[in-house]
């Protein structure tokens, strides 16, 4: 029977028709998504060929291909086929397995085929993306009811038990694209799309909604919903619960239990001053903060109860004091305040829950208690876990993480974050952060442009932007970044104040008092008029008001804001030692501070511990060489829980090196790890090369070389910064 088979060429045929009908197949199937074709045709082509396999292999027994043409097999002999013949049909064979094997080669290496072959075979069916529905109102001021209506039926739907929601600032990255339903299932990884719009007119409102499979388009409900406005909480809860119970019964199955939550309030005035509230709040700049706050304590008046909202005012305190808008104080007394409410109302309120835990863990710190943060990590990590799509309580666990140093998990954190929700501009923004501890420069930026991109309106992600540009040597790109921040910004008060005391160590006076003028326009009293006002002393060479500045500063107790506090005790500090008046200054600064260079102290707050590292350079000229070591490995121990902002830094180690005598080896770290960065981060420089424990490193012909490399560099970058001013001042 084999003989026969041969003979026939049957088996020659079989081989041929599978490795081209593989061939085809793969090919089709790959190439026809992307064209947007229908599910259908992909499967009608693996269809196609498995129904050919059978006539072809049927065909092949009766008849052959001769040079003459197809003949009838009992028509031909097999000595009239020609041996050339049988090996053409060979070659093309084996020339249709090697295209085959170099069509799958390519195809698997092809990322993004390969990748979203992955992830729709991973897409959970029991899912669904809430787009943001389109807002027909003739008025654009209802653009934020449309939206808010989206969010609500988003954190309704995601409260339905096995349903997967995408997140909602993924949802929001695809409002206004025109793009298909299937694309952005798949980039959301998601099955099902709900869709649909809002026309809003007067005190009457119509919604249109349909829930859309994303693989071949069915429409598995749709509704049109036309109600007054009084009406509104009744249309929400009633899409959710149709959404719901369609999703459920095709995917849940028909016993699952799908409840929905109301949105918190029964009042539309507090609903939508709420909604307002959570589109100011996107930017997380001082003027949208401040809006978001005040719009929230107006939902409030209105709806004391409103436990959604006193949640949200919460966060919102936690960013004013991250942004600066209030001191940590102020902030934790009222995240403690609103987050108590809302927790003897919901005790398990996962978000209210997060945030307490972070108010109790910030304060300790500051109160010179670090081993609070490692409890506190813990007891987000578990939340996490519970609640694996709540961006806030990941965000909170990010930033405890870094306080501790653990720059990885953080990393870890906020990249298993954007699996959950890709398109979250804050989420691109803290990622910026933890690649910038950890050195890595070009992933920040790509973060924090990311971030930018997906919401323009943002400052901080500009700032970052200029601190990376600062640090690469180019003072031109970190002045156009912090101008784009305040132009987008204008209300806050610590852009025009960077800029100032930038210019100032840049020794440009008169364009230094142009920012300086801004900062005590909006905030004369701020942390940063303080830090202005000094820096501006001490360019100057106005000896008596920069100490003046810098003794009103400690009197009354600043925050260490931007180092505002601790910038003022080291210039008193150094201009005593430099008067040889330095056991006087201290005797001051522990009368108007006890306890502020107590370094035996079992807790102190972090400013005070930071006064106690910049005192060193005063006590290697008071204290027996002993004690001092002593100190120094006090110090030693204390910096690593006092945040990443303190760690590392690498004038402290030099300058450690060179007090304990190791000038060696001093010198040669400054010149592998300080003087070959940009003078741009070391623009005091001059402050402090004088002082005597940086004497025999000072003598060092090396040392020289760079700090005359600085030298010209600052000159430099001083007389570009003049001339861009100038040329921005004259458009």
């Amino acid at each position: 029977m084999l003989t026969e088979l041969k003979r026939r060429n049957v088996l020659r045929v079989t081989f041929a028709y599978l490795v081209v009908g593989w061939l085809l197949t793969e090919v089709l199937t790959t190439v026809l998504p992307t064209l947007d074709a229908p599910a259908w045709m992909s499967r009608a082509v693996i269809l196609m060929f498995a129904l050919g396999f059978i006539p072809a292999i049927a065909l092949s027994w009766s008849f052959r291909l001769t040079p003459q043409g197809i003949r009838r097999q009992s028509d031909t002999d097999d000595d009239a086929a020609t041996p050339g013949l049988r090996r053409k049909f060979d070659y093309f064979a084996i020339a249709s397995v090697i295209v085959l094997v170099v069509v799958l080669a390519i195809l698997g290496a092809q990322p993004t085929s390969t990748n979203q072959s992955a992830a729709t075979s991973r897409v959970n069916n029991a899912s669904v993306a809430v787009l943001p529905f389109v807002n027909m109102s003739n008025d654009e001021d209802n653009e934020y009811f449309s939206d808010g209506l989206t969010e609500t039926l988003l954190h309704m739907l995601s409260q339905i038990p096995n349903l997967q929601v995408a997140a909602r600032t993924s949802s929001f990255a695809f409002k206004g694209k025109n793009q298909n339903v299937r694309e952005i299932a798949e980039a959301l990884h998601v099955a099902h799309i709900l869709e649909g719009s809002v026309q809003r007119v007067g005190n009457r409102v119509r919604i249109t909604a349909q829930l859309i499979r994303a693989d071949d388009g069915f429409h598995v409900w749709s509704a049109i919903f036309d109600r007054t406005i009084d009406d509104i909480f009744a249309i929400q809860d009633e899409i959710a619960e149709e959404v719901g119970s369609a999703l459920s019964t095709s995917l849940l199955g028909d016993n699952a239990n799908v409840s929905t939550p109301s949105v918190g309030t029964r009042t539309v005035d507090a609903y939508d001053l709420y909604l307002l509230a959570l589109k100011e709040r996107a930017s997380f700049s001082f003027r949208g903060l401040k809006a978001s706050e005040n719009l929230l304590k107006g939902a409030l008046a209105i709806d004391p109860g409103y436990l959604d909202a006193k949640t949200e005012l919460a966060s919102n305190y936690v960013h004013q004091y991250e942004t600066g808008l209030i001191d940590v104080g102020e902030a934790s007394s009222l995240i403690a305040a609103m987050t108590d409410q809302v927790l003897a109302e919901r005790p398990a309120d996962p978000g209210a829950t997060a945030l307490r835990i972070y108010v109790q863990t910030i304060l300790q710190p500051m109160e010179g208690d670090s081993s609070a943060i490692a409890d506190a990590i813990e007891k987000l990590e578990r939340l996490v876990t519970d609640n694996p799509a709540d961006h806030r309580i990941r965000a909170l666990l990010g930033r405890l993480l870094r306080s501790a140093l653990l720059f990885d998990k953080a990393l870890e954190i906020y990249l298993d974050a954007l699996q959950h929700d890709p398109y979250n501009a804050q989420i691109h923004y803290e990622l910026g952060k933890i690649y910038a501890d950890l050195e890595n420069w070009q992933a920040a930026r790509e973060s924090f442009l990311k971030a930018l991109e997906l919401e323009p309106r943002q400052p901080n992600a500009l700032m970052s932007l200029a601190e990376i540009d600062r640090r690469a040597g180019d003072s031109v790109a970190y002045l156009q970044y912090m101008l784009k921040a305040l132009a987008v910004d204008p209300q806050d008060h610590e852009i025009p104040g960077g800029i100032a005391v930038f210019l100032y160590l840049l020794d440009l006076i008169e364009e230094g008092d142009d920012f300086r003028d801004q900062v005590f326009a909006i905030a004369p009293t701020s942390v940063i008029a303080y830090q202005v006002e000094l820096a501006r002393g001490i360019a100057t060479g106005d000896e008596a008001a920069s100490i003046a500045s810098a003794r009103r500063a400690i009197n009354d107790d600043i925050e260490n804001r931007k180092f505002a506090y601790s910038g003022a005790v080291q210039h008193l500090l150094r201009r005593a030692l430099i008067n040889d008046r330095i056991d006087d200054e201290i005797a001051w600064l522990e009368n108007a501070a006890p306890g502020i260079f107590d370094i035996n102290a079992a807790s102190a707050p972090t400013k005070y511990r930071v006064a106690q590292i910049l005192a060193l350079e005063a006590w290697f000229t008071t204290l027996p060489r002993a004690e001092l070591n002593r100190r120094i490995g006090i110090l030693q121990t204390i910096v690593p829980g006092m945040g990443p902002e303190h760690f590392e830094d690498q004038g402290l180690e030099m300058t450690i090196l060179a007090m304990q005598g190791d000038i060696d080896e001093a010198i040669e770290f400054a010149l592998t790890n300080v003087l070959p960065e940009s003078v741009l981060l070391n623009l005091a420089w001059e402050q402090s090369i004088g002082l005597a424990h940086f004497h025999d490193l000072g003598a060092d012909d090396r040392i020289q070389a760079g700090l005359q490399v600085w030298r010209d560099e600052q000159a430099a970058q001083s007389a570009l910064v003049k001339i861009y001013l100038a040329e921005l001042s004259a458009q």
